[in-house]
């Protein structure tokens, strides 16, 4: 029997996200950005469409490593201008049912205990339907702005990510007791101090020692999404992530990164279908092959040259106006997103600039599929028997129209092949994705942070050395 495939929506608080130079299409709205309406009108139609969630991706910074300024970055609006990502939550939340809400935010730039805090308001204004993108950070503008001397290197990053989520664990699932909040009229008791428990933690990069300033959300712990293709982020991936987002633009490449992941989960304890893989891929439908192919075409002749080495040099540090078209793409050592600049520079045939900058036109570094909802659900369908990827996180050439072609024409063709659901489960996105409980199962790592006795003695141990100080 095939396999369940399933989506997302990949976008970002901004004109164009990957796709730069086509919010010139007459079709496109993303210039709409700035309006709940326009978010509120596509998360229906998601949702119509039967999608996992929306995924908000986010940058705190800008892309400059181009020609070495952010001139390009700003002319062709390649992801600036760009507003925040998690105030998206509640319109989106209001205006649908079902449909989850992936929100990006980085370890590198704010603390965890304030961070916490507005996460755990999101999960409880949205019932439960929030999710949290672990991202490092890769751009030095960002780092820069915040007061720091620039990023730190990318496997420290890990590092820095791998304690900011033990803090969010310890205040997600420590702080606050099941049945801490009784709102006792009577009694006049609206919480049992007794339940309400200092964290107490004392790490390298933070100390938090107090309390969780909220009551448990409907998950406790959003659900947990990560991006990492690296070693480190995989390894990161495997040991904390309940959905991984992956940008191969091959078959081969996809394959070795599932297993791989699902491998590294079953060594830390975890199930491997405890992981849920999304692809990120471009698909443009329309009725036929050829209507499809008229389109694609007509999307190309609006992509931007500069804007799409923006984001090749930005996402791989690589400043890619220094070469000529015709050069090739080779290795060079960056504090980026280091698996990109191996895949572009180590492929059996050697990328020229120019191919780099018409590949990343439309949809970033994934696969752009092309055809008729008959055609595009059998590549979809290959994808997922010979890479074992559960997935794709479908990004936009023309925004609401290729999440809308997506919606009316091809999932009723991969519902009609029954590898597609119907209906969402009920519950929070946590259970409407697994089928469980809302909280993250024993298997899990943060779920051993729920031992209020240990909480006690964390908190009991640095009391005094706090005290000292």
């Amino acid at each position: 029997m095939s396999r369940t495939i399933r989506f997302n929506a990949f976008d970002m608080n901004c004109v164009g996200h990957q796709s730069p130079g086509l919010w010139a299409h007459p079709r496109d709205r993303s210039w709409q950005y700035k309006d709940l309406e326009y978010w509120q009108d596509l998360a229906r139609t998601l949702e119509r469409g039967i999608f996992d969630g929306i995924f908000i991706a986010d940058v705190v910074g800008y892309y400059d490593v181009y020609k070495g300024s952010n001139w390009h970055a700003l002319h062709q609006a390649a992801q600036i201008p760009v507003n925040d990502p998690l105030q998206l939550a509640a319109p989106i939340a209001l205006a649908t049912e079902h449909l989850g809400i992936g929100i990006t935010a980085s370890t590198s730039f704010e603390h965890p205990y304030t961070f916490a805090r507005r996460l755990s308001t999101a999960d409880h204004h949205t019932k439960g339907r929030v999710g949290w993108n672990i991202v490092t950070s890769y751009l030095e503008s960002g780092a820069r702005n915040l007061g720091q001397e620039g990023l730190k290197r990318h496997d420290n990053r890990y590092e820095v990510a791998a304690e900011y989520v033990e803090v969010l664990y310890k205040l997600f699932e420590g702080s606050w007791e099941d049945g801490a909040v009784l709102r006792d009229r009577d009694r006049r008791i609206f919480t049992d101090p007794a339940k309400v428990h200092e964290i107490g933690h004392r790490g390298r990069h933070f100390t938090v020692p107090g309390y969780h300033l909220c009551e448990p959300s409907p998950q406790r712990t959003p659900v947990l999404y990560q991006a990492g293709a690296s070693g480190p982020g995989k390894a990161f991936a495997a040991a904390h992530a309940e959905c991984v987002f992956v940008a191969a633009p091959l078959k081969a490449m996809l394959k070795a990164y599932v297993a791989d992941v699902r491998a590294q989960a079953r060594a830390a304890g975890r199930s491997p279908r405890d992981v849920l893989i999304y692809n990120l891929t471009t698909i443009i439908v329309a009725e036929t092959d050829a209507a499809a192919q008229r389109k694609f075409e007509e999307y190309q002749s609006y992509a931007s040259y500069d804007g799409a080495l923006v984001f090749m040099s930005g996402w791989s540090g690589i400043d890619f106006g220094q070469y000529a078209p015709t050069d090739l793409v080779r290795k060079v050592e960056t504090n980026a997103i280091v698996s990109m600049v191996e895949y572009f520079s180590s492929s059996e045939k050697p990328w020229s600039i120019a191919e780099l900058a018409r590949w990343g036109g439309i949809g970033g570094i994934g696969p752009v599929f092309v055809g008729s909802p008959a055609t595009v659900a059998d590549i979809l369908q290959e994808w997922v028997a010979d890479t074992d990827v559960d997935g794709f996180n479908l990004a936009y050439a023309v925004t609401p129209e290729s999440f809308e072609d997506a919606v009316n024409l091809l999932v009723p063709e991969l519902q009609r092949r029954g590898v597609y659901p119907k209906a969402y489960r009920p519950g929070t996105l946590r259970e409407k994705l697994f089928g469980r409980g809302p909280t993250l199962p024993e298997t899990h790592p943060a779920h051993g942070y729920r031992d209020i006795e240990a909480v006690k003695a964390r908190a009991s141990a640095l009391r005094p050395a706090a005290a000292a100080e």
